[in-house]
């Protein structure tokens, strides 16, 4: 038997200035991200598309959802590994190309640069280890066609 999980959320357009998408520039980028039961997300597009730098905007939730996963896999890993961290944060990194037309493009790449502290300094070659079996495991890095890599610094949490 085939298990599924399902995904709800709403994408609620909040940009309109009074005049609806007349022109190119009549517009705000704003929109919410909702799900039920959760608190909204402020979003709009990336700024380079006339969107509002204090939202978050589409590139950078895809990327956090590729960081979200590899750590939430990770921490699995090392859980189940005997591989005690006491940290964990990470600065991703993600590119996207346009293409020549300008009207398009797509990500070409993310880099994932977690930092964790475990807690003895036995533990910390299989910590590093571990980052390498996230991928077969992480359904967003499965699903996306684009590499991700990852640039570990593990840290010995101080006594």
């Amino acid at each position: 038997m085939t298990t599924t999980h399902t995904y709800d959320v709403t994408v609620e357009w909040t940009g309109n200035l009074g005049s609806g998408t007349d022109s190119y520039r009549s517009f705000s980028r704003d929109h919410e991200v909702l799900a039920d039961g959760k608190a909204g997300i402020a979003a709009s597009s990336d700024p380079a598309f006339r969107g509002d730098p204090a939202r978050w905007n589409p590139e950078e939730l895809l990327v956090a959802s590729v960081a979200q996963c590899h750590m939430l896999w990770y921490l699995h890993l090392c859980a189940v590994g005997g591989v005690v961290v006491t940290d964990y944060e990470d600065h991703a990194h993600g590119v996207m190309a346009m293409d020549e037309s300008g009207g398009g493009g797509q990500i070409t790449e993310v880099v994932l640069r977690p930092e964790v502290t475990v807690a003895d300094a036995s533990m910390t070659e299989k910590a590093r280890s571990l980052h390498g079996d996230v991928p077969a495991l992480c359904f967003i890095a499965r699903s996306v066609n684009f590499p991700i890599t990852h640039a570990p610094v593990i840290r010995v949490q101080e006594s």
